[in-house]
Order: C-alpha cells, then sequence, then structure tokens
C-alpha cells in the first residue's frame, strides 16, 4: 500500500516539475527570446537613469551578449538556486521585492479562501436541511448571484458600508485585520459560488444514497449526517475545484489589493509593467505557476486518501472505482458505526 502510494507521489511529483518548466521556459522565451530585446530596450530608456557601465554590467549579468541557449542555461540555474535577478528599476535584487510584497498578498488570499469555504459550506448546508422555501429557492440562487457580481463591485460596496459608514477600517491604513477581512470577504465571495455549486451537487447525489436513508431511519441528526456521511464523499470534486480556483484567488488578488489601497504582489506587478521591468514579472508569473502546480498536486495527491474508490494501479496511477465495485456491505458497517 505504502509502496504503491510512493510511487504514486514520484509520480506526480515529476508531472508537476514538468510543468513548472515548461512554464518557466515559456516566459523566459515570451519576455527574452522575442526580437526587440526587451530589457536591452528598458536599459537603454533615458528616463531609467543606466549609464553605459551599468548596461554593461546587467547585460553581462543576464547573458544578452551570449546565444539564447547560454541565456536559458543561466537563468535556469539562477532560477532553480532562487536567484530572480535584479530589478531593472530599482537596482534591487528580485526575490528580496518579490518576498517582500509576497506576504500581504499570502494573508489576503488565505483569509479569502477561509470566507470562501465557509460561505459555500453553509450555502450547501441549508439546501440539504433548511425548509424548501429557503433551502431550495433562495440558497440555491446565491451561487449564481455571488458568481455574476465582479469582486471589484462587492469591494467598493464594502468599502462605502463598512469603512466610510461605519468606519471598522480606514483606507490610509488597509492591512488592520478588518481591512484584510473585508478585502477577503471581496475576493472571497465570487470563489465561493463555485465551490458552493460543485457541493451542492455532490451533497443531492451523495443524499439520494440507500445508506443515508438508513441513516436517517436510525435517528442520526442532521449536523452528524452532514459531516459524518456526507461530506467525505463529496469531498472529491470539492478538492478538484478548490484546487483549480487558486488561480483565480491569485488573479483577483491583484484587483482587490487595487481597490483597497493594499500593498502586495499587485502593486508590485503594476509597478513593473508600467516601468517594463521584465525580470519582476518573469519572477512573479513563474511564482504563480508554482503555485498553482503546487496546490494541484497536493489535490491530487489527497484523491486517494480522501475516497477509498480512488485506487491506485501498479504503474502508480490514479484509479477510480466504478459504482459497481463499491462494496455495499462496507456502507452499512458505516452506517452501524454512526
Amino acid at each position: 500500500m505504502f509502496r504503491t502510494y510512493g510511487r504514486f507521489v514520484l509520480r506526480r511529483t515529476g508531472q508537476a516539475l514538468v510543468v513548472v518548466l515548461l512554464a518557466y521556459l515559456f516566459t523566459f522565451f515570451v519576455i527574452s527570446i522575442l526580437p526587440g530585446d526587451p530589457i536591452t530596450s528598458t536599459l537603454r530608456n533615458p528616463d531609467n537613469g543606466f549609464t553605459e557601465d551599468d548596461i554593461a554590467r546587467i547585460v553581462a549579468y543576464y547573458g544578452l551578449d551570449q546565444p539564447w541557449w547560454v541565456q536559458l542555461g543561466s537563468s535556469l540555474g539562477r532560477f532553480v538556486v532562487g536567484d530572480l535577478g535584479v530589478s531593472l528599476r530599482s537596482n534591487l535584487p528580485v526575490s528580496t521585492l518579490v518576498f517582500d510584497a509576497l506576504g500581504s498578498t499570502l494573508s489576503l488570499a488565505a483569509v479569502a479562501l477561509l470566507v470562501a469555504i465557509v460561505l459555500a459550506v453553509a450555502i450547501a448546508y441549508g439546501t440539504q436541511f433548511l425548509p424548501a422555501r429557503f433551502g431550495q429557492g433562495v440558497l440555491r440562487s446565491l451561487p449564481s448571484l455571488f458568481l455574476s457580481v465582479p469582486n471589484f463591485v462587492i469591494g467598493l460596496l464594502l468599502i462605502h458600508v463598512f469603512a466610510f459608514g461605519l468606519g471598522l477600517f480606514s483606507m490610509i491604513d488597509t492591512e488592520t485585520p478588518w481591512g484584510t477581512f473585508f478585502a477577503a470577504v471581496a475576493l472571497g465571495i465570487p470563489v465561493s459560488a463555485q465551490l458552493a455549486e460543485v457541493l451542492i451537487a455532490s451533497l443531492d447525489h451523495e443524499s439520494r444514497q440507500e445508506y443515508v436513508a438508513v441513516a436517517r431511519s436510525r435517528g442520526l441528526r442532521q449536523a452528524a449526517l452532514f459531516l459524518r456521511h456526507l461530506v467525505k464523499p463529496s469531498a472529491l470534486p470539492t478538492v478538484t475545484v478548490l484546487a483549480l480556483i487558486v488561480g483565480e484567488l491569485l488573479g483577483g488578488a491583484l484587483i482587490t489589493e487595487a481597490i483597497f489601497g493594499r500593498v502586495g504582489i499587485g502593486t508590485l506587478v503594476e509597478s513593473s509593467v508600467a516601468s517594463q521591468d521584465l525580470p519582476v514579472l518573469q519572477a512573479v508569473v513563474s511564482l504563480a505557476a508554482i503555485v498553482f502546480v503546487v496546490v494541484n498536486l497536493l489535490a491530487d495527491l489527497a484523491y486517494p486518501l480522501l475516497d477509498p474508490r480512488v485506487s491506485i494501479g501498479s504503474r502508480g496511477r490514479a484509479v477510480t472505482a466504478t459504482p459497481r465495485e463499491e462494496p455495499a456491505p462496507l456502507l452499512r458497517e458505516e452506517v452501524s458505526v454512526g
């Protein structure tokens, strides 16, 4: 069992590394290889104030006077050891700029993810156990409403009500706990819609199964039925969507930071685009790809642990059993234990 799962982990980790490598290669070719030499064009811009000695030093650092394959090898070698280059705007290490801004963005995205999960679970729970007038009508329409309203509109409404109206946070300093919370709410509400829709569909399917009817007939309380018998089999598609929306969280964080005046990756990207600071842009795109790939890798590794119907083949590939292969006695035993 552990040896088979170990092969599965190694296989998926190798595939994730290949994806990260391809993402970096694509970014490198777009930024560094296209005609026009954008880095040198930026250095030659009189507004940036580089001397000829500065230009020569930076050109030698990036290997712009070398063939493209030499540039690629040196660039990839620096990236592997964490050297992301030097900013063309501030002449500071790109890694310093990125990681200084990364903390604010990650905290915002983490709180927004928590808000999205809580909202999605609350909506899905209500659709199963509240009276039909609320569960089947109002609650089931909320995901469509959340999905149709852009997060910048939600952010402006929250600022108008809670910052200007109630004074819970100040737009001068939005890094306070209340400022972070409401920025996360603006980011998390649209994301929660996708989670809620998938979770509702999964719960609807599981609630029609025989083992749920048996559990209800045994007098199991609604909360216990939801947590012990419905959530786990519904977790697999929810985890899949949860991994996919990480990219949306990162992209939405850039807009949310601009609306709430937060200093993070969004501010760094905005200033880098305005000043054509291409090494910073390449580092941000590459790190975003790494985060997205790592989250999806963790989701893939969690599949066999969340659902016993997902088995691992002899070659380290995940295989989902058909419904006929799922043993009914196991379900009856699970209900009796509950």
